[in-house]
């Protein structure tokens, strides 16, 4: 039966306020929920610590902390970051159909590349437009990588805890401009769904090598 055109207004109505109220609810929760998308897998020391690294970018306007318990001393580790990287590198254990849509050319290797596994301060590989260069090595423990305009540094640090090791991967980011930080925003969630494979891709990986 035909609805009258009166009642039809009146669901068009409510419809037409449901993606508005769904957006404002968003913007209210997204505080609440900022901090564990931006410290997934981080205890609250480790995100609230002072890493290696951290002096390459001191006043980040953006700072995230991940982090995950591997079953494997840091030897089994530490290869699989030494050649992170795009081809002929080792990828970056995640999603290899989304970085390379995105003409990153990464192709994750379940194996261990003996021509990358002595990473040295001044090596450089290209992140799409952003061309790292490692500023911090300390073998077996500490790579910290930084974008060519000085905006980006990704670390990761290696601790051992009684024959686990914690992986601790750091973003520290410059937005100096109010649309790269209205930009973050959805870059955050996006963020955590690429780095949670990758820290667990690695966890994998070491867990067989160990």
């Amino acid at each position: 039966m035909r609805r009258p055109r009166t009642m039809r207004l009146t669901l068009d109505s409510r419809r037409g306020h449901t993606v508005p109220l769904a957006l404002v609810a968003a913007l209210a929760l997204y505080p609440l929920l900022r901090r564990p998308i931006l410290t997934w897998g981080a205890t609250c020391e480790e995100a609230a610590s002072c890493l290696p690294g951290d002096e390459l970018l001191e006043d980040a306007d953006g700072v995230s902390t991940r982090a995950s318990t591997i079953d494997a001393p840091e030897a089994s580790v530490w290869p699989w970051l030494a050649q992170m990287g795009p081809s002929p590198r080792g990828g970056a254990y995640t999603y290899d159909w989304i970085e390379n849509l995105l003409g990153l050319d990464m192709h994750r290797v379940d194996h261990v590349l003996p021509e990358f596994q002595h990473p040295e301060v001044g090596d450089t590989i290209a992140l799409g437009s952003n061309r790292m260069r490692l500023e911090r090595v300390e073998p077996g423990h500490v790579l910290a990588w930084r974008s060519e305009d000085g905006n980006w540094v990704w670390t990761f640090v290696l601790q051992a805890h009684d024959g686990t090791t914690r992986l601790i991967s750091r973003n520290r980011f410059r937005l100096p401009k109010i649309a790269a930080r209205i930009g973050m925003l959805p870059m955050e969630p996006a963020s955590l769904l690429m780095e949670r494979k990758m820290l667990l891709g690695i966890k994998e990986r070491a867990e067989r090598l160990a």
